[in-house]
């Protein structure tokens, strides 16, 4: 039996035990400089959606660097437009253990966000194999890029902003837009709502974890562009097609309660991409961000993050 046979003989048995279909599809290629300061997450603890995975990973990958685009931005856009109708599915990261999920067939919107950073950033790097993609989406998720348990995933846009700041992923640029404001909030809405995590609610050690993780948050200034701003000539023309945008929520203990993607149009208004859940699938908006947000009860405003440039 050859070395890959036996390869995908492993991960086949190791998908009857969890009745997950993982697919093992060439060996380990050399870390991204993203992952170099983590350990990157082993075949063991990965899981994919399906036995396709690997190769529409490497399939995305070959079509970006063949656009000869250089930027981050552009390339945000790029796999965001060519992920679009990929079907919204919620909760696709759970499970009775922490996986390093892969799935680009199923999408919601935090997911979509975490995707298109790992595909921008593995083809600005020069990359173009699903193994450097899987160790940028890790470094993405993951506190400190490292893969664990449940906790330390970073739940909250506040905390997945400053982690992936200080380790050279993203930058939040909210303050530089015209108009930015600031409001002070206790983020703890996980450990408020325990119930409605299957994870939480009859594991004691893990809550006490995510417990301890909101602490840092209390009282946690949250920069933002208040909605009735976005409508502003000086806001549109300081947003950037590829920039990361998350929806500020005046609900209780939560930052921010949507993820998603500019894109500026011809005509220069900014629209969001992203993974819709009422709209059931990945899709750009036909109307701008401002008159898309109109109608929210709770949308108050926006935070905004761009790549950061190495």
């Amino acid at each position: 039996m050859s070395e890959l046979k036996k390869m995908v003989a492993v991960v086949l048995g190791v998908c009857l035990v969890h009745q997950l279909v993982l697919l093992l599809c060439g060996g380990r290629a050399a870390e991204s400089a993203v992952a170099q300061t983590a350990r990157a997450a082993s075949l063991s603890e990965m899981r994919f959606h399906c036995e396709r995975d690997t190769a529409r990973v490497n399939e995305l990958l070959a079509r970006g660097e063949a656009s000869g685009l250089k930027s981050a931005g552009e390339l945000v856009v790029f796999y965001g437009r060519e992920l679009m109708g990929t079907p919204y599915v919620g909760h696709t990261l759970e499970g009775e253990r922490e996986w390093l999920t892969i799935n680009v067939d199923e999408l919601d919107c935090t997911t979509l966000v975490e995707t298109l950073y790992a595909l921008a950033r593995t083809t600005l790097d020069g990359r173009r194999s699903w193994r450097d993609y899987a160790d940028n989406l890790e470094s993405v998720r993951y506190r400190g890029g490292e893969l664990g348990d449940y906790s330390s995933r970073l739940h909250y846009i506040s905390e997945w902003i400053i982690d992936n700041r200080m380790r050279g992923n993203l930058m939040e640029v909210t303050s530089d837009i015209p108009h930015a404001t600031s409001m002070v909030k206790t983020i703890n809405y996980m450990s408020q709502h325990r119930g409605s995590y299957a994870q939480l609610k009859d594991n004691d050690s893990l809550f006490a974890k995510i417990r301890e993780f909101e602490i840092g948050y209390r009282n946690h200034r949250i920069p933002y562009v208040k909605r009735t701003w976005l409508n502003a000539g000086e806001v549109k023309k300081a947003l950037q097609s590829g920039d990361f945008v998350g929806l500020v929520t005046s609900v209780e203990g939560l930052d921010v309660s949507h993820m998603g993607v500019i894109y500026v149009d011809e005509k220069g208004e900014p629209r969001l991409l992203h993974a819709s859940m009422s709209g059931g699938e990945v899709r750009l908006e036909e109307k701008s961000l401002y008159k898309f947000l109109q109608g929210s009860k709770t949308v108050v405003g926006v935070r905004v993050f761009r790549m950061m440039k190495r």
